[in-house]
């Protein structure tokens, strides 16, 4: 008999503000036809290795994100709740609200549309391995250092710096521990990476993907749909 699987958990965080959307819900915004969540969690939904999924959004989106869960047929979701004033708060809300049984905690951002099966199963795999792991790619562009003048003050090697991407996938005892320390300092980390760093933990980083990106502004819709194009869908 093979080994038992362990019971993962997914956190998908839509709650954020959109401010550099000029006016578009990317949330329900299309992407090939179906809206951007939407596509998000079914790339969860459909991964047999996720046992639920956690939505986490804003309070006025609850009643949508209901109806597009209902539409989709996404069977997977178990919850769907009010965010918080950050992304770690949000994270917070959506891990009080895990089923016992969890495991293994994906925390995955709701404007990354492109995810893929194979990406999840990646990440999930190192994260067994080595107690947390995250979607990263190498950075294509020379990244520069600026000082308070506004002049060049180093230039990192470009061999050593990787994008971080999510899904990120952690073992939920570690992470729950990090949370409620970092809750209790007062301490609000943007990437939940740091947030299981700030355990003393490492994280390991997977290989991610440069289709899989995340809907920041307008023109990434459109990067969107042409990405599906090349891949026929």
């Amino acid at each position: 008999m093979g080994e038992k699987r362990p019971f993962v958990s997914a956190i998908v965080v839509a709650a954020g503000s959109a401010s550099r959307m000029e006016g578009i819900d990317k949330q329900f915004a299309p992407v090939g036809g179906i809206p951007c969540l939407a596509r998000a969690l079914l790339c969860f939904e459909e991964c047999r290795e996720i046992g639920e999924i956690v939505v986490v959004t804003r309070e006025e989106s609850i009643a949508k994100v209901a109806d597009l869960c209902a539409r989709w047929r996404l069977a997977k979701v178990s919850q769907i709740v009010r965010g918080g004033e950050s992304r770690q708060q949000s994270a917070a809300i959506g891990l009080a609200c895990l089923d016992g049984r969890c495991q293994y905690l994906a925390v995955h951002d709701g404007a990354r549309p492109l995810c893929d099966k194979a990406l999840i199963r990646r990440v999930l795999r190192d994260a067994i391995a080595h107690g947390g792991a995250a979607a990263a790619v190498p950075v294509k562009d020379t990244i520069k250092v600026r000082g308070e003048d506004g002049f060049i003050d180093s230039t990192p090697d470009r061999a050593t710096l990787f994008a971080c991407q999510t899904p990120q996938i952690f073992e939920v005892g570690t992470y729950r521990r990090a949370m409620e320390e970092a809750l209790a300092q007062g301490r609000d980390y943007t990437d939940d990476c740091q947030l299981f760093e700030s355990a003393g933990r490492r994280v390991y980083l997977s290989q991610g993907s440069y289709q899989n990106i995340k809907i920041t502004t307008p023109e990434d819709l459109a990067l969107c749909e042409q990405i599906l194009a090349v891949r026929g869908e």
